[in-house]
């Protein structure tokens, strides 16, 4: 007889069909999102450096398609590379650990927002205005405490990236910042730049949600063959839409949080 049939807390048991614990699935989770916001946090430094104005390399002369010559500004790869020899490789990753804090808090408010989105699915017709501004109001809530919760890593975060352009080492490790913004600006200096970031992630969130709704429900055929898979896209192409209109508020923000920190 198979002992793992008398006993099945005998050391090295694992059963294989087993669901994974909610505990598992977590922090699977919280690690995804850690590695996701590691990898793209070279995009967002070079991002940053662009929005304060650094310019460290001249434009380069080039021509369109149409045969036009145009001056181009340095791309990502020519900021990387840039960055890369005056700080090295781990240059790229300056102000990353503010973030990964930061991303941890919001991946669990993410979470809690899609256990509500599966409840109220099972409470209301899927595709009614009622639903949405339901979830909408509450997925508002969640987000406005979880920007409230996690501003000053992202503070934290900014300031570090910004540093690069003066070469200064006033902002360095979690702790550090923490103690250096609290002694010289308060709590205030933690929500530098809170209203216009909340603002903007407010109306993108109202926005990308209605318009998805309307689509959805008035422009998609529930006749067409392919309806359940485009309403299923119109979410994530109305967000990439209306993110072109709340980035000045994500600007604004940025800019509010380096300002007179040096």
């Amino acid at each position: 007889m198979d002992p793992r049939e008398v006993d099945p807390t005998l050391a090295g048991y694992i059963d294989e069909d087993a669901p994974s614990s909610p505990v598992e699935v977590d922090t699977a989770v919280l690690l995804l999102g850690a590695s996701v916001t590691a990898i793209t946090h070279p995009l967002l430094y070079v991002k940053l450096l662009i929005q304060v104005g650094h310019e460290p390399l001249p434009p380069t002369v080039g021509t369109t398609m149409f045969g036009r010559r145009l001056i181009y500004l340095p791309g990502f790869f020519n900021y990387a590379r840039h960055i890369v020899k005056v700080d090295g490789k781990l240059g790229l990753f300056r102000g990353l650990s503010p973030r990964i804090v930061s991303s941890t808090i919001s991946t669990v408010v993410r979470g809690k927002v899609k256990q509500m989105e599966l409840q109220s699915k099972k409470d209301e017709q899927q595709n009614s205005l009622r639903k949405v501004l339901k979830e909408t109001s509450h997925e508002m809530l969640f987000q406005c405490l979880s920007r409230v919760a996690t501003h000053p890593f992202h503070v934290m975060s900014v300031r570090c990236m910004a540093q690069f352009v003066g070469r200064e080492d006033k902002y360095s490790g979690v702790f550090s910042c923490i103690l250096k913004m609290f002694q010289e600006e308060g709590l205030a200096g933690f929500y530098i730049g809170f209203v216009p970031h909340v603002l903007g992630e407010v109306l993108f969130l109202w926005c990308c949600n209605l318009l998805a709704h309307f689509i959805n429900t008035y422009a998609v055929d529930d006749n067409f063959s392919q309806a359940s898979a485009i309403r299923s896209y119109t979410k994530f192409v109305m967000g990439i839409t209306v993110s072109v209109l709340t980035y000045p508020f994500s600007l604004v923000a940025d800019i509010m949080a380096v300002n007179n920190c040096g």
